[in-house]
């Protein structure tokens, strides 16, 4: 979906609920209220309509972005939970608590919001608005805060529209927001661990949990840029078994190609694997693709993969970021 001539604004009711579940079905771009600051909403399962967030966000990073959902059933199609994760859900959902839970098998969501990670957090909101629209669009919803990056939080439609007017579809304005802070962030990909604090305060989880929370182990000694985990924290990144060349001109034998844009370099007729991050050369199609792509060479079994040059315009600094810390030199 391209862009509108002009963002749209709409009070929230049965007209703009209709209309902003219409338009993220499209691919759109869609702000609404949560129960702590405006979101900027996406269809959590296109990759392109995140890809698009991104770009609206400006300076993209892509890191790991919340998957938004109506009810714990819902959840439970995107995660797996275990006996810590099903007791947090209960009491605290909806509500500004963030799970990271493993994927399950069949999480529709895609790998651009996961940042290429097995992992998925998820939330159930407690704001009758984003309730309403989750409910009519009937998938999972991503919602960063709709503000450009680094700007102040976004609490009413005119804040929203002063940042990213013009850059995305449509604003519906459900009034001032319930000013608090962000959800917390709790990680039960093992036992249970704080990766952000937030709305729900330590001693309630701990003490329906019967147990402190871990701690987690890097937290206020990550590097600047670092890839995170869950929104709010840092920790290691998605990485290839198989070594990534950068800027390859030409395909050496065995190399599996990561490709970009529509003429291919010397060696690649011979590649046993070749995907193509966009054909046509499109930054947004080609971070859709980059994470899916990147395992699906990996899985190909090639030792090493050469990756053609991408622009460093717009999302394409963001595509080369990841992919430099994809390439970094790690201990084996």
């Amino acid at each position: 979906m391209g862009h509108l001539p002009a963002t749209r604004t709409i009070k929230a009711g049965p007209e703009a609920t209709a209309a902003a579940a219409q338009c993220l079905a499209a691919g759109g771009l869609v702000a609404f209220p949560t129960e702590t600051v405006y979101g900027l909403g996406a269809d959590a399962t296109n990759g392109q309509a995140i890809a698009r967030l991104y770009a609206a966000k400006g300076r993209p990073s892509f890191n790991p972005l919340i998957a938004h959902v109506g009810d714990v059933a819902a959840a439970r199609k995107l995660a797996r939970f275990d006996d810590a994760a099903e007791r947090l859900a209960a009491a605290f959902w909806p509500g500004p608590l963030t799970l990271v839970l493993p994927k399950t098998a069949g999480c529709p969501v895609a790998d651009l919001a996961a940042a290429g990670l097995d992992s998925i957090a998820v939330r159930v909101p407690n704001h009758l608005v984003a309730r309403e629209l989750i409910a009519a669009f009937g998938k999972p919803v991503v919602a960063p805060s709709a503000n450009q990056s680094g700007h102040l939080s976004p609490t009413t439609a005119a804040h929203v529209l002063a940042d990213l007017g013009g850059l995305i579809d449509l604003v519906v304005d459900g009034g001032p927001a319930q000013v608090g802070v962000e959800s917390t962030i709790i990680s039960c990909l093992g036992e249970p661990m704080l990766l952000r604090p937030g709305g729900i305060a330590r001693d309630e989880i701990e003490k329906l949990l019967g147990r402190p929370l871990a701690e987690f182990p890097h937290a206020g000694m990550m590097e600047e840029g670092e890839a995170p985990l869950a929104p709010g924290m840092l920790a290691s990144h998605y990485a290839p078994k198989a070594e990534l060349r950068l800027d390859a001109d030409s395909v050496d034998a065995g190399e599996a190609l990561l490709a970009f844009g529509p003429v291919l370099p010397p060696g690649a007729e011979m590649a046993p694997a070749v995907l193509n991050l966009s054909p046509r050369g499109d930054l947004v199609e080609a971070a859709a693709n980059l994470f899916s792509h990147l395992r699906t060479l990996d899985a190909s079994g090639a030792a090493v993969i050469a990756v053609m040059p991408v622009p460093q315009a717009g999302l394409g600094e963001a595509i080369i970021d990841r992919l430099r810390r994809a390439a970094a030199p790690r201990p084996r």
